[in-house]
């Protein structure tokens, strides 16, 4: 069945007024299924915008369901109209440097999204160091990323982050406050100047220790560049592999920090999303687990 559109208008609100013998229910099971194309392209999105004499065709035979895993280094976890959250694996860069054409987390994501729609952007809200792995989330819209961001300390309920780290801190848990900022070098440092950094917070909780390493839980009161890191290095205990903030020690071979948890509040539905990666093996390894 090919339909024509004639008027600028949303994908679901078409399909309702022209398969009135469709439920909602009916139609997003067609859009879930790949069984509603656009101009030949199959589109999932129900929010997707029609513009006036483009073609929508009902094809009778479901479509293969996209991989979830738009190409290696990079999981989806939850993907909805407005944002996405993936679990990146360490070694991939969130977002491009001057270096080099690399791939990328937002490059992936990108040409995920174009997938669905070639008008399809993606916009970065936070990043994961290119060593750091786990849990980070992507804007589906310019003001999407704006609302994450200027809610990212009330609206972000967990933000827990697992660190391998040198020694045995004691005492063996506690908070680090401190002023961050950042030399011509590149290199982030404490001050106790409010004046002269941003307000960084992190609690850490010791979970496992043996004469060398120490596995923590670090949970992020602000978010600051670099913040765990250098935090770890002013207690005396830098995470392993990190030579840029004092770490002498690299068993896993990459940086000891993973984004454990996070837990936010959908910026538009007001629902509570919380997705958990799971520790990487290596970071248990080293206790012999």
């Amino acid at each position: 069945m090919k339909l024509q559109v004639t008027e600028e208008t949303e994908l679901m609100v078409f399909l309702l007024s022209k398969l009135t013998h469709h439920s909602r229910t009916n139609i997003k099971s067609l859009l879930r299924d790949g069984q509603i194309h656009v101009d030949g392209r199959s589109v999932t999105q129900f929010n997707h915008r029609l513009s006036a004499g483009q073609t929508v065709e009902i094809n009778p035979k479901k479509s293969v369901k996209p991989a979830q895993r738009p190409t290696k280094g990079i999981r989806i976890l939850f993907e909805d109209a407005y944002l996405i959250i993936v679990e990146k694996e360490a070694g991939l860069l969130s977002i491009a440097t001057d270096r080099g054409d690399e791939p990328t987390a937002y490059r992936m994501l990108s040409e995920h999204v174009k997938t669905q729609d070639p008008k399809n952007k993606i916009f970065i809200v936070h990043r994961l160091d290119r060593d750091t792995s786990g849990v980070m989330v992507f804007a589906k819209s310019e003001d999407i990323k704006n609302k994450l961001q200027s809610t990212w300390g009330p609206d972000t309920k967990e933000r827990t982050y697992i660190a391998l780290v040198e020694g045995k801190p004691n005492p063996p848990q506690g908070t680090i406050r401190s002023y961050l900022q950042e030399s011509k070098a590149t290199i982030v440092y404490s001050s106790n100047n409010p004046e002269r950094g941003q307000l960084a917070v992190t609690h850490y909780e010791t979970l496992q220790s043996n004469a060398h390493f120490s596995l923590l839980k670090v949970e992020l009161e602000t978010g600051r560049k670099n913040q765990i890191r250098v935090h770890m290095q002013d207690l005396g205990h830098s995470v392993v592999g990190d030579k840029k903030y004092g770490s002498s020690q690299n068993p896993l071979h990459r940086l000891g920090l993973h984004a454990w948890v996070l837990g936010l509040t959908h910026p538009v539905t007001n629902n509570y999303l919380r997705y958990e990666s799971k520790i990487p093996a290596k970071f248990l390894g080293v206790f012999g687990k």
